[in-house]
């Protein structure tokens, strides 16, 4: 398994990336190559200083980085030596099976469907973001890489969102609804009634390798059994960041009413073991990444404030969507619907 990671992408680079490759190493022996690819002199100055010496780790020189507060798309065309466009070359030229970045996300996308291009039967690429609810993982998609989305994609979304469900998760019978402002089915937008039909239809021939929810809301995102969320990539970024500012406003207040009086410190204290296992479930670090679905190869986005911790599973949710013959198997899929 050889992995691109993007070592001078996120907001506490490259020190976050260079202990999540090192722990990354030493916990996935599977791991044949890891690419560091960045300010070569940085790099090799940030490896030193946190002790990463593996033998399978070679660096790989990129001059340039496109910031966090730039224009994605449009700085990838004036910065060719970035590191994420270095880093996404080596997936296409085969060097590496997989590509890992907690830059900036719409250079992440540009670099990866322009150089990668998107798979048969894919005409835009979604990011499938992980959501803890009472059952398991939800995934969103798409949760930014296609704000301007069309019916025919949020379709090819929920075949694509499925088979990643199935494939890496382990969900046996996928089940797939579509956002909107009510369960009914005549709720929605145009843009929305448009998709709901068009998964209708897609169920009725009995191919869909999914089963339609139909309509959902925004409480269903945690309390209703699902593996796939539609929507549109405006929506879903939205609906993310809002889920990602809830949990650290919940747990923020929660400190302030603990520490009020020290009968309730007592009580923190002693349900410590239980914050700790919800924070647990409820941080990106735990689940690492997002990939982005559609296009020919693996590309894996990690949040721009991702930690060691976060960028160690990262890599190893790259490292599970290769193994797992994610892409394959939605060629596969599409095709069977053709």
């Amino acid at each position: 398994m050889k992995i691109a990671l993007d070592a001078m992408g996120g907001d506490h680079a490259p020190m976050v990336n260079i202990v999540g490759a090192k722990d990354a190493l030493a916990l996935y022996p599977k791991i044949t190559k890891l690419f560091l690819v960045g300010d070569e002199d940085t790099l090799k100055a940030s490896c030193k200083e946190h002790g990463l010496t593996d033998q399978r780790v070679e660096i790989i020189h990129a001059s340039q980085v496109v910031e966090m507060h730039e224009s994605g798309a449009k700085t990838l065309r004036s910065k060719k030596d970035s590191s994420i466009s270095v880093a996404t070359s080596l997936v296409k030229s085969g060097d590496a099976d997989a590509v890992i970045s907690a830059g900036n996300t719409g250079a992440a996308v540009a670099a990866a469907t322009l150089k990668l291009r998107t798979l048969k039967g894919v005409e835009r690429a979604g990011i499938a973001s992980p959501i803890p609810n009472e059952h398991g993982i939800c995934n969103l998609l798409d949760a930014g890489a296609n704000p301007e989305a069309k019916p025919e994609h949020l379709v090819t979304y929920a075949v694509m969102g499925s088979i990643y469900a199935k494939q890496v998760i382990g969900v046996k019978d996928p089940i797939v609804g579509l956002m909107s402002n009510g369960e009914e089915d005549e709720k929605g937008t145009t843009f929305t009634k448009e998709t709901f039909a068009l998964l209708r239809q897609l169920e009725a021939t009995g191919k869909a390798p999914f089963k339609f929810k139909g309509n959902v809301e925004g409480h269903d995102l945690f309390q209703t059994k699902l593996d796939v969320i539609l929507t549109d990539g405006f929506t879903g970024n939205i609906i993310l960041k809002t889920c990602e500012a809830t949990a650290k406003a919940m747990s923020k207040w929660l400190k302030l009413e603990f520490k009020r009086s020290p009968f309730r410190l007592l009580g923190a204290a002693m349900a410590k073991g239980a914050f700790k296992s919800v924070k647990e479930r409820s941080s990106y670090e735990s689940y690492g990444g997002s990939p982005l679905l559609g296009v020919n190869g693996v590309c894996i986005i990690a949040h721009g404030g991702s930690s060691a911790l976060a960028m160690q599973n990262a890599i190893r949710v790259g490292m599970e969507t290769v193994e797992q013959g994610v892409n394959p198997h939605i060629e596969e899929a599409l095709a069977a619907l053709q």
